[in-house]
């Protein structure tokens, strides 16, 4: 289930170059450090994709992840980053709303008991990165796998930078390529064997529906970056990112109620007409922008603003802003806001209003058109004595966030996070 809150983790991590201009080379990385990072996530609505856009869309997930960077020797730094996320959701356990449920009234607005309720996401994702010895060219490499219930990916990539005008400027070019593939789990009804004595409808349910031929979906991105200090106060950065999807693009557990065909029950439970079906290939183009600008010692604007674009018809704006406050050498609070806008996919439909004659259609509100407000308070300590201890290990920062979003369609969510960083002595 691949709703926003994959994108919406602010899980921190944190870069740094140093540079010396004497004859002794300073590391890119003076000692290892270990990012422990956690996010609890929560989101209710009333537009779940899985009973076709109508339906209760209550999520938990809760993230845990550990970042461990390494200097490999005074140019080289390896980072290793690897989680675990696990979610229960009532949406995603309607996939078998009678699974577990045998006896209790079946609704799309309840959960079932059953396995498709919660399932949990591993991920691994290494990287490797050279800095020249002017520290003036950074080369870098990934690699990553993940692992859930229906969907497995790997992906690798890498990167090149340049800093130039005495480190004024830099560019950056990087491409990273996802091989993924799934393991379809469609809705109970239309698997093959399904019967039950219970439906009700005017007619014999027998759907029109077929399984995907291609259980594969391959991405590929191109993304390009150009930052420049303007002033000693004012810094500035645009980016811009080429992406191409091919393959199996729709969620195979995700319903759709056609308008032109009879509707089937079992209790208050409708059953699918169809899954979403949706062009096999996809292509993206984010353009971006940040504008940095330093008020004093204690004041910093950060401004951010993307446009979105794809050929499935959506057009999107996001804008957000964060000050963050320095209290005292080691107290910063950053409160920020952050607005949405998108246009509707050519292919959404609410319930019942997409007719079966149709080559395209889902009924998934992430891709219909809203706006949403996210507002969110966070709070930093950061020690660069690293006084605290744990073993070997100095606290160095210690970072928690809270961010409340809301979505003019009904989805209300929330996100915590907490980041903490540990250097070796």
């Amino acid at each position: 289930m691949k709703l926003f809150y994959t994108s919406l983790f602010f899980l921190i991590t944190f870069y740094g170059f140093s540079q010396d201009n004497s004859t002794y080379q300073q590391r890119v990385l003076e000692a290892t450090e270990i990012n422990l990072l956690f996010s609890y996530y929560g989101q209710d609505g009333r537009n779940a994709a899985v009973t076709g856009g109508e339906g209760t869309e209550e999520l938990t997930d809760a993230t845990s992840s550990i970042v461990v960077k390494i200097p490999m020797n005074p140019d080289d730094v390896l980072t290793v980053d690897a989680g675990i996320s696990a979610y229960t959701s009532a949406s995603s356990s309607n996939v078998n709303p009678l699974d577990g449920n045998p006896n209790n009234n079946t609704s799309p607005f309840s959960a079932s008991s059953g396995a498709s309720r919660q399932d949990v996401l591993a991920y691994f994702n290494p990287s490797y990165q050279h800095s020249s010895d002017d520290r003036n060219s950074i080369i870098s490499a990934n690699a990553y796998i993940s692992s859930e219930y229906d969907y497995f990916s790997v992906g690798f990539g890498g990167g090149y930078s340049r800093l130039f005008n005495e480190k004024n400027t830099e560019i950056g070019i990087s491409a990273n390529v996802f091989l993924d593939k799934w393991n379809p789990q469609y809705p109970i009804e239309l698997r093959n064997g399904f019967s039950d004595n219970r439906i009700t409808g005017n007619g014999v349910y027998s759907p029109n529906f077929t399984t995907f031929e291609s259980e594969t979906r391959n991405s590929y991105s191109v993304s390009f970056s150009f930052s420049q200090i303007l002033s000693k106060r004012l810094q500035g950065s645009v980016f811009m990112d080429l992406v191409s999807q091919q393959g199996l693009l729709s969620t195979p557990f995700q319903r759709v109620y056609f308008g032109d065909v009879a509707d089937f029950f079992i209790e208050e439970f409708q059953l699918a007409d169809d899954v979403e079906r949706l062009p096999e290939t996809r292509f993206k183009i984010p353009l971006g922008a940040r504008l940095n600008y330093f008020l004093g010692d204690r004041f910093v604007i950060r401004s951010y603003y993307r446009f979105y674009s794809d050929d499935w018809g959506i057009n999107s704006h996001t804008a957000n802003l964060e000050v963050p406050i320095k209290i005292n050498d080691a107290f910063t609070i950053y409160p920020s806001y952050r607005y949405y806008t998108q246009t509707a996919a050519d292919y959404f439909y609410p319930k019942e209003e997409a007719g079966s004659s149709l080559n395209f259609y889902t009924s998934d509100y992430d891709l219909s058109g809203y706006n949403a407000n996210q507002f969110g308070i966070g709070a930093r300590y950061k020690d660069i004595f690293t006084t605290a201890k744990v073993f070997m290990f100095g606290l160095k920062t210690i970072d928690l966030r809270f961010n409340k979003y809301d979505r003019s369609d009904g989805l209300d969510a929330f996100i915590f996070t907490l980041g903490t960083i540990f250097v070796s002595d």
